[in-house]
């Protein structure tokens, strides 16, 4: 037993110094989380809270917007006195990927791609300079079943899915962009 000592002791040795390493090395860094709550009042959370974002006028703009502002205000709707005011273009459209022959005159697609491309500018309401602006894009894929409302379901359960999509990817570069200073 008196023989493993000598091991047993260079091996917690070991693992103190590696110990002691990755702290003086953790030590260093000055990442933070970007949804963490700093304690301060203008943590991300915070200023996504306060961003109004001005209404739209289509559809699948909506969708963007509504998932948008529960995002921001984590479900508590718009702001009452916003910081910020966020516009917000959506456009979409929507191509074949593949066909399939009916007949020998005919042909259907059986799958499409929709194409969301939302585009936002944010602007500080006091100064009006641009705090945060890009555009974000999502592809979406659907069945084209023959049924005509088939279809159709089918084209708006690919929209609601790419605004929910690309309303994350808005919410993250917005919250970049504004934890940045930008």
């Amino acid at each position: 037993m008196s023989s493993f000592d000598p091991m047993r002791r260079s091996l917690a040795t070991g693992l103190g110094l590696a110990f002691i390493g990755a702290a003086l090395l953790g030590a260093g860094c000055t990442a933070g989380p970007l949804y963490g709550n700093a304690g301060s009042p203008a943590s991300i959370p915070s200023r996504l809270a306060s961003v109004e974002i001005e209404p739209v006028s289509t559809r699948q703009a909506q969708e963007v917007r509504n998932h948008l502002i529960f995002m921001f205000g984590g479900g508590r709707g718009s702001p009452a006195n916003p910081a910020y005011v966020m516009r917000i273009n959506v456009t979409s459209s929507s191509s074949a990927a593949a066909q399939i022959v009916v007949s020998a005159t005919e042909q259907s697609p059986s799958s499409s791609l929709l194409t969301m491309t939302a585009a936002y500018t944010v602007r500080d309401t006091e100064g009006g300079q641009i705090v945060a602006e890009g555009s974000r894009q999502v592809v979406s894929a659907y069945d084209v079943p023959r049924q005509h409302f088939a279809a159709d379901r089918a084209l708006r359960d690919a929209e609601n899915r790419a605004a929910r999509e690309v309303a994350e990817q808005v919410r993250l570069a917005v919250a970049q962009q504004l934890a940045s200073g930008r």
